[in-house]
């Protein structure tokens, strides 16, 4: 039994006929999760930010494998799930093309001032002014994963200079160029004119965007987050932004989502605020149905499954070969 948690609004994956061709799929809410779990080997967790598995967890003794249909998998590791046998996937490469897209929007809409373009036309308002060239600028990337690595690759492109900050700092790296330590992250921010954050969200990396990095940042810098939103310390970003010791912020998502109307963020200066969009690009939810079918052919196959993600650290490495149950 393959047991699929739908969507907080109902919305169930399609595409998934060749998996119900071998297995039985059953559709349920957060409330039917627990009668559920008893007869499931597998579940899917279309409702990917959901919390309900920590809840139901005592109902989930014959359950191997559970698939996150998101990169992010912090919303449901917790110390019962990771000391257990069950293998965790996610869908890390779905994302990744559409997200560092939406970084080099970020980065070209403050370099050219494209919002500023938009509200002198509404005002009809004609004023020349100059612009920032993308060529030559310098980008440190935090999380060197795909989406991190897509990212560099395309801003490389494009012609700026890209470096990464991840867990462990190294040299040469392909498409880096070099990587520094995240832990030291206030040491290497000053070099950067765009921190872009795309690093999972973990123990260690929830505020690494603290008071002392965004202090060690140039004045003329900008933030740009498409991880996580505890990631940042909001309260020591709004601070550096209203105090004009950051030139602005780009931001994708926030610890609390839907970002509440009374959040000082919405008034603060240089921040441009959207709804958690980054990666959702007409046909986001096909591919994700299609990559967790591919997946679960496997596993009913007996094939390793692809995406195991490392319970430990919270994100997948690419080192993990697990068996199927």
């Amino acid at each position: 039994m393959i047991t699929v948690l739908c969507g907080p609004d109902g919305s169930r994956p399609g595409g998934l006929e060749p998996v119900a061709e071998r297995a039985a799929l059953r559709y349920v809410d957060a409330a039917g999760l627990a009668a559920a779990l008893p007869d499931s080997r597998a579940l899917l967790l279309w409702d990917f930010f959901s919390t309900a598995v920590a809840d139901t967890w005592p109902a989930a003794a014959g359950l191997d494998w559970i698939h996150v249909a998101a990169a992010g998998v912090d919303s449901l590791l917790f110390a019962g799930l990771a000391e257990s046998p069950v293998v965790v996937t996610n869908a890390r490469g779905v994302f990744d093309q559409p997200i560092a897209e939406f970084v080099l929007t970020s980065i070209l809409d403050q370099l050219k001032a494209v919002h500023l373009t938009r509200a002198q036309q509404q005002a009809r308002t004609w004023q020349h002014r100059e612009t920032l060239l993308a060529a030559g600028r310098t980008v440190m990337i935090i999380g060197t994963g795909p989406i991190g690595r897509t990212t560099a690759r395309l801003l490389r492109a494009v012609g700026f200079e890209v470096r990464g900050a991840g867990r462990t700092a190294r040299a040469e790296d392909p498409d880096f160029g070099s990587v520094v330590a995240s832990a030291e992250l206030a040491r290497h921010a000053g070099w950067a004119d765009h921190l872009v954050v795309a690093a999972p969200l973990t123990e260690q990396t929830r505020k690494l965007i603290n008071a002392e990095v965004l202090a060690a940042l140039k004045p003329t810098a900008q933030l740009i987050n498409v991880g996580r939103g505890p990631l940042v310390d909001h309260e020591a970003l709004i601070m550096a932004l209203t105090e004009g010791r950051l030139a602005g912020a780009a931001l994708d998502v926030f610890p609390a989502e839907p970002l509440p109307a009374d959040d000082p963020l919405w008034s603060t200066p240089g921040v441009i605020i959207s709804p958690h969009l980054s990666g959702d690009v007409v046909g986001w939810r096909d591919a994700l149905a299609r990559q967790f079918a591919d997946n679960a052919l496997r596993w009913l196959d007996g094939k390793p499954l692809i995406n195991i993600v490392d319970k430990r650290l919270g994100y997948v490495t690419g080192r993990e070969q697990v068996e199927v149950p």
